[in-house]
């Protein structure tokens, strides 16, 4: 006698499976990307209903993984050009949230997720996807869509702003600022 063939694993396990085993991981990716813990939840979350909207049965945690990770990058840099416009302007409205420490060792300390707010959203991917996820030049030009060289382009000017911002800070540092 034949047994049944066994079922494939339907969405709704893999999706529970998915957020017990890996959500966290999805969360500090997505944290990574978009410098706020509050969307880092939103774009999880996001992805999630985009990836399982979509997504039939039979996949894997892992391959779930892959496309919900591919979404969370996607909904992150759909929104960073839904809001370039704003971005360009913004600076004429804004107020300091909160006042700036007057300690001068507190004002040296370099804020990475700070530094990584400043950047456009195709050069945070591309710091993000090369330091963080530890993509090749060539791998990240294949997950965002875009030539080698403009993933080249897109990290030197991150990284000449970042090293441009810790030039300023170690002059004021050593200027008592």
């Amino acid at each position: 006698m034949e047994s049944a063939p066994t079922p494939a694993p339907r969405w709704e396990d893999i999706v529970t499976r998915l957020v017990a085993e890996r959500g966290d991981a999805l969360t500090r990716y997505a944290y990574l990307i978009s410098g706020s813990r509050d969307d880092a939840s939103d774009l999880v979350q996001d992805a999630l209903v985009k990836t399982f909207g979509r997504l039939r049965n039979g996949h894997s945690v892992a391959s779930a993984e892959a496309y919900v990770r591919r979404a969370i990058l996607n909904t992150y840099l759909d929104s960073g050009r839904r809001s370039s416009r704003w971005r360009k302007i913004a600076h004429l409205t804004a107020a300091p949230e909160i006042d700036e420490a007057r300690d001068s060792e507190t004002h040296a300390r370099l804020d990475l997720m700070a530094e990584l707010q400043r950047l456009t959203p195709r050069e945070r991917a591309c710091v993000v996807l090369r330091y963080y996820e530890d993509l090749k030049v060539d791998d990240i030009a294949e997950t965002l869509e875009i030539s080698s060289g403009a993933v080249k382009r897109y990290l030197s000017d991150a990284l000449g702003k970042l090293a441009i911002e810790l030039e300023d800070d170690e002059t004021g540092a050593a200027r008592g600022h």
